[in-house]
């Protein structure tokens, strides 16, 4: 293949799973411009770093989420395994193994977990969405059993560094992305796509579906977790129930952000985009003084249009 033939190609990719993004990219920009209307201390350093910091958990499982997604799959253990990351680290970081032996022991837990939980669904060939339901309860009552109520703790110096008045979170943000585009030039990461796609042409042409799903999963395990240990910071604790709302919102987000259930469509900064579409949406009704009742009907509403609208215009342009 020519390298102009290959550039076109990489492009027409481009711009099928960039299709729909620049309506997305708008909505935010009208959210965030609205947001600082609302609240303009979000401009200075200090209120950007408190709406990152918010932001950056919810990105983590959205990411961990439209992994699995891209890869024909859903996960409904993101909320247990954010509870147990945070668990993990109140519990392990004042002990004998310090703060490094807690980030080995957040990061190792997510890691099995997540490739426990894939060996399962592509070896067994079970469904995701029930495996991932049982390892939630499952996971769940560790988190328990490890910390029957709130407590633990997290060092003062750990949660100033991650959750205090500087913007790590989002240069954190900004390490992740960068190092999930360059495993997308792996083999394995082209894999992701090629799989959830089409698994039977994935499969004929020399991807191991097996080990991308597992490999799929691994990551979503390991993102879950490191999300409870950046939760845990913020509070300067541990919550064994703290993580049970990313589970929904982190389908919300990725679906927002353009993610399909199928697999093979959607991009990870779509999935991003649409975790900020998601957190800044939230901000937006709490300042406009929306009762909590009111939001939650607000939020399902545009995450229905966000859903609709592009299948409906998809439709009309076929029956042209």
């Amino acid at each position: 293949m020519s390298a102009t033939a290959s550039n076109w190609l990489y492009g027409a990719i481009q711009r099928r799973r960039n299709r729909g993004l620049g309506g997305l990219y708008l909505v935010v920009a009208a959210f965030l411009l609205l947001y600082a209307v609302l609240f303009p201390g979000i401009l200075s350093v200090g209120g950007f770093s408190k709406f990152t910091q918010n932001w950056f958990p919810l990105a983590l499982v959205t990411m961990a989420q439209a992994l699995l997604m891209l890869n024909g799959g859903i996960t409904l253990a993101i909320g247990p395994l954010v509870s147990l990351g945070a668990v993990i680290a109140a519990t392990t970081m004042s002990g004998a193994l310090g703060v490094p032996g807690g980030l080995l022991a957040v990061a190792i837990a997510g890691l099995a977990i997540g490739t426990i939980t894939g060996v399962i669904v592509a070896c067994l060939r079970l469904p995701a969405i029930i495996v991932t339901l049982a390892g939630s309860f499952i996971v769940a009552g560790v988190a328990l059993i490890l910390l029957p109520r709130p407590g633990g703790f997290v060092p003062d110096w750990l949660s100033n560094a991650l959750a205090g008045h500087t913007p790590t979170a989002f240069v954190l943000l900004l390490v992740i992305v960068m190092l999930w585009k360059l495993f997308l030039a792996t083999p394995l990461g082209l894999g992701i796509y090629a799989a959830g796609d089409n698994p039977l042409g994935a499969f004929r042409s020399g991807v191991s579906v097996e080990r991308v799903k597992i490999t799929s999963f691994a990551l979503s395990g390991l993102l879950a977790a490191l999300a409870g240990l950046f939760v845990a910071a913020q509070t300067g604790s541990g919550d064994p129930v703290i993580g049970t709302p990313f589970t929904l919102n982190s389908i919300a987000a990725a679906v927002l952000g353009g993610v399909g259930f199928l697999g093979g469509r959607g991009t990870m900064r779509g999935a991003i985009c649409g975790s900020l579409l998601l957190s800044v949406m939230i901000n937006v009704m709490f300042f406009l003084g929306f009762p909590p009742v009111a939001q939650y009907v607000a939020q399902g509403l545009i995450i229905v249009g966000a859903v609709a609208v592009p299948q409906l215009l998809a439709r009309w342009r076929a029956g042209r």
